[in-house]
């Protein structure tokens, strides 16, 4: 037994061993499992599977679903197109056949206003161009002002067509009124021969309707018609209008 008055010599502690630190993983995994699912700030694991992995291709672009054609709200757009009294009988009698290529066709929602005498075309949701609109008006416009209804109806299937209008005054302001009678004959021809020839020839359609005339027809084919009809107001002789008309129609044959 040592002395009470012996140096006391310290006793070693033995170390204890570290504890080991949690991987963070581990520790990643623990903190998710003890977040309280109902706070407001908790993370929801994500429940489309679609969403964890994305689809990538073999050059390692991601693949995406193809998009929905959704079609656009468009506002709805009308067009009223007045008809003169004396076509408000032949429109009641063809209205069979006018409406079928707006409805079918142009997909137009389409009705005739009997007491203001004029007919009325809206857009719906069916409407798969806007443009269609400005067809149907155009075909209804051009039955208005007297072309047959197949001719009138070519506007719907072909892009290339057009309607020119013009005054017989316009070309010769000095008429009196005996001689626009005579200027409208020279036009028409006897029994229509006049008319038709420079319809056959440049390929158009010719509605006199009093002192107006209008022509349905492309653009060049417009031109070479009226230029005959402008001769012939301004006293050409017919015969030299049909010369002209045939080698006009020679040249149609050569170009097409």
């Amino acid at each position: 037994m040592p002395a009470p008055t012996a140096l006391l010599q310290p006793t070693k502690v033995p170390e204890a061993a570290p504890a080991p630190l949690p991987d963070q993983e581990d520790e990643l995994i623990l903190d998710i499992q003890d977040t309280n699912p109902t706070e407001p700030t908790a993370i929801a694991p994500p429940s489309n599977p679609e969403d964890v992995e994305m689809a990538v291709d073999e050059e390692g672009r991601p693949r995406f679903a193809p998009g929905k054609d959704i079609d656009p709200v468009r506002r709805v757009e009308t067009r009223k197109i007045p008809i003169p009294p004396n076509r408000m009988s032949a429109l009641k009698a063809n209205w069979s056949k006018i409406y079928p290529p707006l409805v079918d066709h142009c997909k137009l929602q389409v009705r005739m206003n009997i007491k203001d005498k004029r007919v009325e075309l809206r857009t719906s949701r069916a409407t798969e161009k806007i443009e269609t609109l400005q067809m149907g008006a155009d075909f209804v416009s051009a039955f208005a002002m007297g072309f047959d209804i197949d001719d009138a109806i070519a506007m719907l299937r072909l892009d290339s067509l057009y309607i020119q209008s013009f005054d017989i005054k316009d070309v010769r302001q000095t008429l009196g009124p005996d001689a626009l009678g005579r200027a409208i004959g020279r036009i028409a021809g006897k029994d229509g021969k006049t008319k038709f020839a420079i319809e056959n020839a440049t390929k158009t359609r010719i509605v006199l309707a009093g002192s107006r005339v209008h022509i349905l027809g492309g653009f060049e084919n417009i031109g070479m018609a009226r230029e005959s009809i402008v001769s012939l107001v301004l006293g050409a002789q017919p015969g030299k209008v049909y010369n002209d008309l045939r080698i006009i129609s020679g040249r149609m044959k050569e170009r097409f």
